[in-house]
């Protein structure tokens, strides 16, 4: 059976679709079946593959709000072994469609459901709130990824994340697990960065991932190429980083087993 991963902080800007778009990049090179759920309404993560949001029949959005199937919604990209379902800036609606529903919650648990023993990993990309939709991705999840900025204010506001993944826990996905806190856009010749990585260690020991990803350019570029650093450049730091990721990501799975 598949694991789902869901990538998620409330804080934008630190770094959740890059370590999507390459985490899923890495884990498809290491021979994985890997599906991208881009449940972002900047859809970010879908552009950054190069795929044009009109050219889909159908996105995350129609699964959740109509019950599209999500075999059949997803898309291949340009990583052999990786899948894709899009999302759209309709998707910003979906919150409130999806009030009505029951169950509201598990609405993407229930769509994942069928295609778990389709792939080894799903990723879901979240956006950068703790609304409905985030929910459904934590509730439909077996572990959750927190990047974590190496700067300044990095620390704030991952207490009201820990407190709703608590929530999600207690009431609605008792199996959540936190995967690890990654520290993202790590620049090893600032002393704060040190000291944010030590932080880090010391509130969440080994939850912290060994692996951080360094601030990088041809990571930035990369996207607007509509490729992961991978196939942009896999000399790069940025590239080299998230296959380690990947490479820590399976290893700790394979001694859970």
């Amino acid at each position: 059976m598949g694991k789902i991963i869901a990538i998620a902080n409330q804080k934008g800007g630190v770094g959740k679709t890059t370590t999507t778009i390459n985490l899923a990049a890495s884990l498809a090179t290491e021979g994985k079946r890997v599906l991208i759920i881009d449940a972002d309404p900047q859809a970010n993560a879908t552009s950054g593959y190069g795929i044009d949001p009109k050219s889909m029949s159908s996105s995350i959005y129609e699964c959740l709000v109509d019950d599209y199937p999500i075999d059949g919604s997803q898309v291949p990209t340009c990583v052999k072994g990786l899948d894709l379902v899009g999302s759209r800036i309709d998707l910003a609606g979906a919150e409130l469609e999806l009030i009505e529903k029951s169950n509201r919650e598990k609405v993407l648990a229930r769509l994942l459901q069928p295609i778990t023993e389709k792939y080894d990993y799903i990723i879901i990309d979240c956006s950068p709130s703790l609304g409905l939709i985030t929910v459904n991705a934590l509730t439909a999840a077996h572990s959750v990824i927190i990047p974590v900025q190496a700067e300044y204010f990095a620390l704030e506001g991952i207490s009201k994340l820990l407190n709703t993944i608590r929530i999600i826990k207690s009431k609605l996905n008792p199996g959540l697990e936190i995967e690890g806190f990654l520290l993202t856009m790590y620049d090893a010749r600032l002393r704060l960065a040190n000291q944010i990585y030590e932080e880090l260690k010391g509130h969440f020991g080994d939850m912290v991932f060994n692996t951080v990803i360094p601030r990088n350019i041809r990571l930035s570029e990369a996207p607007s190429h509509g490729l992961p650093a991978l196939l942009y450049d896999p000399e790069s730091r940025g590239a080299t980083s998230h296959m380690q990721l990947a490479k820590e990501i399976i290893s700790k799975h394979r001694k859970n087993i």
